[in-house]
């Protein structure tokens, strides 16, 4: 069975819009200056993965 590579798609864009958000309410999280870096971070290097295996697609 094949996969729809357009569903594909718009699940990693979905994904990493997802992630991108999250990054942003670490920011505003109740957190130390260094915690909500570290999850911003982490959560925008997700997003921009998730991006870039959208390109390759």
């Amino acid at each position: 069975m094949k996969h729809d590579p357009a569903l594909n798609l718009s699940a990693l864009r979905q994904r990493a819009s997802a992630h991108r958000a999250m990054a942003l309410a670490a920011l505003h999280a109740d957190s130390s200056l260094s915690v909500r870096l570290r999850r911003f971070n982490r959560h925008m290097a997700i997003a921009r993965s998730l991006e870039s295996q959208d390109v390759a697609l």
